[in-house]
């Protein structure tokens, strides 16, 4: 039996590879909304979450989140399945992700 705090070297590699920031999702956005002529913060630290784009005059934070994180029900998306392996971690967790990500600051 493994201990808790010992990883597979295997899958510290692959997890480190998955990025948090800058991935195709965010910057469809982020292009969108400059273009539209909105300007925004990146990534604000101080706010619950870390939000991937701000408008603080608004008080609006705005989180990029993709096909995993929604699990939409198309069957054609290969990007939107369900883990094979800790489904009583993954199941509550996406459940729970699929809820609204835009929010109000405050």
């Amino acid at each position: 039996m493994r201990k808790t705090n010992e990883t597979d070297k295997a899958r510290s590699a692959q997890m480190a590879l998955i990025k948090a920031r800058d991935t195709k999702p965010e910057l469809k956005v982020r292009r969108a909304m400059h273009a539209a002529g909105l300007r925004y913060r990146l990534h604000a630290k101080d706010l619950p979450g870390r939000p991937d784009l701000v408008f603080r005059s608004r008080r609006i934070a705005v989180f990029v989140h993709g096909c995993f994180w929604h699990q939409h029900p198309d069957p054609a998306c290969k990007l939107a399945r369900m883990p094979k392996s800790k489904l009583d971690f993954w199941r509550p967790k996406l459940y729970r992700s699929g809820e609204g990500r835009l929010a109000v600051i405050g």
